[in-house]
């Protein structure tokens, strides 16, 4: 019998909330393919623009800075893209469709959606929500927590429908222990699928907890491994 490998296409990875030029640097020494810059202030990871501008001048080229937004004005958010020309915009608040189209212009978006933490989970209806925003070119997906953002939460990634047409990209509560079996759950479920952390790379500090914004190279470095694992495990299970 003829054996053929299906060929996947590979997990694209995000890091996100990054502060330091050093942070940025390991990223993208891992093999990261964005990075993310939350652009709003009450956020613990948030920077300026022109913070966010200088630190995206650090990436080669492939690599794409994202430019987080929590519920901005369309003249706000067009203004900051101004300075980073190849940002890909991400909306993490309550935006509409039509605000995410006005917002963005011609540039592609992610559009977050907030998934309830534990059996709720299957209450939202994200094959709904994703032909809602049917122009944002993927679906996040993050816990619905306090705020905005996932606070470093997972939701039960079982609960998702079992079919979605839409690009997603998994969110909240990813670790180097835990994206694989993530990717092993919802990969099947969409087009393609993509991971994004943040705080699951985060240094810790002398009392233990988590350095907001602070990266931590070997967490990234491990966190990107262990998704290269999982696309290889995930290949090898789909030869016929």
């Amino acid at each position: 019998m003829t054996t053929h490998l299906t060929v996947l296409p590979r997990t694209r990875i995000k890091i996100c909330g990054l502060t330091r030029e050093e942070d940025v640097d390991q990223a993208v020494a891992a093999g990261a393919d964005a990075v993310g810059f939350v652009l709003y202030a009450p956020s613990p990871r948030a920077v300026s623009i022109e913070r966010a501008a200088a630190l995206a001048r650090r990436l080669p080229p492939f690599v794409t800075p994202v430019l987080l937004f929590v519920n901005e004005s369309a003249a706000q958010v067009q203004a900051a893209v101004a300075r980073i020309p190849g940002a890909c915009l991400q909306f993490h608040g309550d935006e509409s469709p039509a605000q995410c189209r006005e917002a963005s212009g011609a540039r592609p978006f992610l559009r977050a959606a907030r998934i309830p933490l534990g059996d709720a989970a299957a209450g939202f209806d994200l094959v709904e929500y994703a032909q809602r925003y049917s122009h944002a070119q993927a679906i996040l997906l993050d816990a619905h927590v306090d705020g905005y953002g996932g606070g470093g939460k997972a939701f039960n990634w079982s609960l998702l429908p079992p079919s979605v047409d839409s690009h997603l990209v998994l969110s909240g509560g990813l670790t180097p222990a835990n994206v694989s079996d993530g990717i092993a759950q919802l990969r099947p479920r969409c087009k393609t699928l993509a991971v994004d952390v943040s705080s699951g790379v985060e240094a810790t500090g002398p009392d233990g907890q988590a350095l907001k914004g602070v990266k931590d190279a070997d967490k990234i470095h491990r966190f990107v491994a262990a998704v290269r694992a999982a696309d290889a495990q995930h290949g090898r299970n789909s030869n016929v």
